[in-house]
């Protein structure tokens, strides 16, 4: 998926550079903006049909959250405080960071919201989160603790990153990782754009 959405990008740039006139684009913001709407579409149907997500919490209570909206709370901390450090606004870096690693909605939503340059930044930084993600797992799992391996996936701790994490862990943690990436998704093009308007100026 990685090389597929690296390749996506390549042929985008070449095509934008070589063949395309600049009167695409506006052609190319309505077909983002409807492609927005069938990911989150997707992004619905995906939380809603993991039915044994909803019966765990239900098991667990709210105790089951405390890492979801931990990593959460992580990560836009994180984000903004890196986005101090290269004079970022902060609503543009909170919005990014509470991203979770979901590099495809994070693309398509920061784009909307602040144009092509914020949305390739979004697109790189959580591209690069998986990335990395599956070189530090294993590495985070030993050193730190299970929970600390899914914090690591951030929203891919559901599907992508879920195997480095089931190898690196046990079942009990694999299955907090589904139901920590299943929140963290369903968060993710929520906070982006809440994140992005109520920062506005700060």
């Amino acid at each position: 998926m990685i090389i597929a959405a690296l390749g996506s990008l390549a042929l985008g740039l070449l095509c934008g550079f070589f063949i395309f006139p600049p009167e695409v684009i506006a052609v190319m913001d309505t077909v983002m903006s409807y492609a927005l709407a069938v990911l989150i579409f997707s992004v619905g149907i995906e939380v809603g049909t993991n039915k044994t997500v909803f019966r765990k919490i239900r098991e667990y209570n709210v105790r089951i959250l405390v890492i979801p909206f931990g990593v959460a709370a992580a990560s836009i901390a994180g984000a903004v405080l890196v986005g101090l450090l290269f004079g970022m606004p902060v609503n543009e870096s909170a919005a990014i960071g509470s991203g979770f690693g979901f590099y495809s909605i994070s693309a398509v939503i920061m784009r909307e919201l602040g144009g092509a340059q914020l949305g390739t930044i979004a697109f790189l930084t959580h591209m690069l989160h998986e990335v990395l993600a599956f070189l530090v797992i294993p590495l985070a799992a030993r050193r730190f603790g299970r929970y600390t391996a899914v914090a690591v996936g951030g929203a891919t701790a559901m599907d992508t990153t879920l195997p480095a994490i089931a190898r690196a862990t046990d079942e009990e943690t694999a299955l907090m990782a589904v139901i920590s990436g299943v929140v963290l998704t369903g968060l993710a093009p929520v906070l982006m754009p809440l994140l992005y308007r109520i920062l506005e100026g700060v």
